[in-house]
């Protein structure tokens, strides 16, 4: 090791002691070293600017709370940085690809609706949602489970698996026999 990476790695240690003892300072220049660096990772990877910028945020946030464990004989500080980063932008994308909101239910199985005005009335949704909450009741147990927990209740696949205790494989297969279910019903009674 050269006496520039040694005196850097030394600097970077003080640097992470500081923030780990919640000096606002160092936490700043941390911000001013790294902030653009990991702005333009989580650009690239979140699908808009406000979900990087809270990316970021959260990345800087976990920085302060792990900066105890930083430990430059491991990695330099910008690697540890990157690693962390690309680390949280990684369990981000996967809890939010998992995650099927409760929006998403009528579009889940609503393709098969016929003759689907774009503007409809409060009362009409209302009305449509209430159709599309009798059919789901008419499903197996655990595919209605799956489907109100996931579509009503906001959770992803893998709480559920562990609320029920089962496989995840089983809680998507239950997933996708519910979603195409509803659609045979829905296209049933169209026709």
């Amino acid at each position: 090791m050269n006496k520039r990476s040694k005196e850097q790695d030394d600097a970077d240690l003080a640097l992470m002691r500081r923030i780990a003892g919640n000096d606002e300072q160092a936490i700043g220049q941390m911000y001013d070293r790294f902030g653009s660096l990991v702005y333009r990772m989580a650009y690239q990877a979140m699908p808009t600017r406000a979900d990087a910028e809270d990316a970021v945020q959260e990345v800087f946030v976990r920085l302060w709370r792990t900066a105890g464990r930083y430990d430059p004989k491991r990695a330099a500080l910008v690697t540890w940085v990157m690693l962390l980063s690309r680390r949280h932008l990684v369990d981000k994308l996967r809890r939010t690809h998992t995650r099927v909101r409760a929006a998403s239910l009528e579009a889940g199985i609503g393709a098969a609706l016929p003759d689907r005005p774009l503007d409809m009335s409060r009362m009409e949704r209302d009305e449509r949602f209430k159709v599309l909450l009798t059919r789901v009741a008419t499903l197996p147990d655990l595919q209605r489970k799956v489907v109100t927990r996931a579509y009503l209740g906001g959770q992803t696949l893998r709480q559920i698996g562990e609320e029920l205790n089962t496989p995840i494989g089983t809680i998507k297969s239950a997933l996708s026999r519910a979603l195409v279910r509803l659609r045979e019903n829905v296209s049933e009674n169209a026709a």
